[in-house]
């Protein structure tokens, strides 16, 4: 089975954020025909979008998987369930957030999902853990640290680890 290098992007700001990022991230490494590659440190950062909300913890995450694109998404979205994710308010707080950004050299744009990411190359709190575990991405052609110095305020904070090795 051919394996396909993604990432995601996590975030949480309700309840214990971290124990929400880490238990996804333990959710992600038991999908099936996958495995969690790494995970980069937490992040605090304001809002983005609906601003009047808690600060979120970010981070970004590598997996490698054999599914197709929408079967992960399946089970991103089983996770953020059993995490007590509620889809109530459009941006609105979340305990866990799984988005997929991008997923091997893919693009994909149905109903469900959007590959990349439409929004990953406006939020700091997408590019700062990205770059931190994939700084050689190019992103439409940009380094990402090119972006986060376009994108100039909302940078995201690093606030501690998350999981030390995979």
């Amino acid at each position: 089975m051919q394996k396909t290098r993604v990432f995601l992007s996590l975030g949480s700001n309700l309840g214990h954020r971290k124990v929400y990022l880490e238990q996804a991230v333990l959710g992600l490494d038991k999908i099936p025909h996958s495995r969690v590659i790494r995970s980069s440190s937490v992040y605090e950062t304001t809002a983005w979008g609906k601003t009047d909300q808690g600060n979120f913890y970010n981070i970004a995450v590598e997996l490698e998987t054999s599914l197709e694109a929408h079967d992960l998404l399946h089970f991103t979205q089983a996770i953020e369930h059993s995490l007590g994710r509620e889809r109530e308010e459009f941006w609105g707080p979340r305990t866990i957030d799984i988005d997929l950004l991008l997923f091997g050299e893919e693009k994909i744009d149905t109903q469900e999902l959007t590959i990349p990411h439409p929004f990953m190359t406006k939020r700091a709190f997408v590019l700062e853990p990205l770059q931190e575990i994939a700084g050689d991405l190019k992103l439409q052609g940009k380094g990402i640290g090119e972006m986060l110095e376009e994108l100039g305020e909302g940078k995201a904070n690093k606030v501690g680890e998350l999981f030390k090795d995979w």
